[in-house]
């Protein structure tokens, strides 16, 4: 099935970016020896990065262009809250049939040719966009861009491109920032055609010719590439060898508690209202009393970036739980700080909520299960975010105030669900993850 699919490819296939980070190989004869094959493998490695860092910017701008462009977009098309509330949801929705679908595309066609279908879907979503007229046109677009970005939405930078939009947003106007969605698409495009397909994907349909000369291409002419080439083809029969999982099989006793921990994370993730202050930013603040949106759009994008670094510095400093825990805590003061605390909870969801679900779903699943409950989250998680980011108009429509402290209240669950059932996994392994998420 779509589902088993989707995550076949998450827990047995690791992209072309994640060979890049493997050492490189090298039996180097001489200093001039290894300058040549350190510049020829870093020539590709960097390459390679860009396009995948293009692949992750093109989801940031996005998931970003929503925020600074409510007001205008909502006043030249003459469109309703609940016509731009769908609008601005239904690239979940596209999301979330990509991020299902990309699976089975990607063990069909291999990584590039999933990447170039998925910027396909991006460009004709992004030019629809711009030369929408009406409504239907303009839903259409925002649909097939987030089809587009789910495809492909197990890569990087994804932060920074939505806060790039949000930048630029308060500059351009709306179609202007739509085209500007156009550049890192065809970057991308363009890039595919100077790197190698995935070596692991070539060597787990067979093609080992290809396979060899696309691992060369990454480590470099000279480097001695038969040990990795052996280790990747023992880890692909591994995989291969472990016994298939069905959705119903997460249900069974011994990784219930797990799916209950992983689903739950993600349900707290999306009811803090993240999606909802993330995608129409802008009205957000005016809504907390500033004179005009594109101030806090920009407060917005400057703390984003940086507060997420920060808790990627700290999730393996302080650990899991104390980041959520902490951070949902400091979400409760919205409603009371009503600007500032807008900024204050966008720092905290960065620095906890935001990315610690996420690893600690990665940590509590084995490795033969990891596939098929990660397309559960991941189904779950982009539900929430279309429940949410559709209703976050209408109610902050009936109560601004109210909305917030629902959150607020949801950030509050949050900590006693943490507290109650989620377990520490800094620097433990999966046997003592799991003894302590069954005892």
């Amino acid at each position: 099935m779509a589902i088993e699919q989707h995550n076949d490819v998450e827990s047995r296939e690791v992209t072309g970016l994640q060979d890049l980070q493997q050492p490189l190989i090298q039996h180097g004869k001489d200093i001039e020896s290894n300058k040549r094959v350190e510049n020829g493998s870093i020539g590709m490695v960097l390459l390679s990065t860009f396009v995948a860092v293009c692949g992750s910017f093109s989801f940031g701008t996005c998931v970003g262009y929503s925020a600074p462009t409510q007001a205008a977009i909502r006043e030249d098309l003459n469109l309703s809250l609940a016509q731009f509330s769908m609008f601005g949801s239904l690239v979940t929705i596209g999301a979330m049939l990509g991020a299902v679908t990309s699976g089975r595309v990607t063990d069909f066609i291999g990584r590039k040719g999933a990447m170039r279908i998925s910027t396909g879907f991006c460009i004709t979503g992004w030019l629809a966009v711009f030369f929408s007229k009406d409504p239907y046109s303009l839903d259409m677009g925002r649909f097939f861009t987030g089809y587009g970005i789910g495809v492909i939405s197990f890569v990087l930078m994804i932060v920074i491109g939505a806060s790039v939009s949000f930048l630029i947003g308060s500059v351009l106007n709306w179609r202007q920032l739509a085209l500007a969605g156009l550049v890192p698409c065809i970057s991308l495009l363009i890039g595919l055609w100077f790197i190698p397909e995935s070596p692991r994907w070539l060597a787990k349909v067979g093609m080992e010719k290809e396979f060899q000369v696309a691992l060369r291409r990454l480590r470099g002419k000279d480097v001695d590439i038969s040990q990795e080439a052996d280790e990747i083809l023992d880890y692909i029969e591994t995989l291969q060898n472990l016994p298939k999982t069905k959705l119903l099989d997460l249900f069974q006793s011994k990784h219930l508690r797990s799916v209950v921990i992983g689903v739950g994370l993600m349900v707290c993730q999306q009811s803090v209202g993240i999606n909802g202050i993330g995608f129409y930013t802008a009205e957000t603040f005016v809504a907390a009393g500033l004179s005009s949106g594109k101030i806090g759009t920009i407060a917005y994008a400057c703390m984003q970036v940086p507060f997420t670094v920060l808790g990627a510095i700290l999730m393996d400093k302080s650990g899991r739980r104390p980041l959520i825990m902490d951070q949902s805590l400091l979400l409760e003061w919205v409603p009371v700080l009503a600007v500032a605390g807008v900024l204050i909870y966008v720092a905290a969801f960065s620095i906890g909520m935001g990315p610690v679900p996420w690893v600690i779903m990665s940590e509590i699943f084995p490795i033969h299960v990891k596939g098929t409950a990660g397309s559960l989250v991941v189904l779950i998680n982009w539900l929430g975010a279309w429940v949410v980011s559709y209703t976050f108009n209408f109610l902050m429509s009936w109560s601004s105030p109210g909305t917030l402290f629902l959150y607020a209240g949801c950030s509050l669950l949050t900590i006693l669900f943490v507290a109650k059932l989620v377990p520490e996994t800094k620097g433990k392994t999966l046997e003592e993850i799991q003894a302590s998420i069954n005892s």
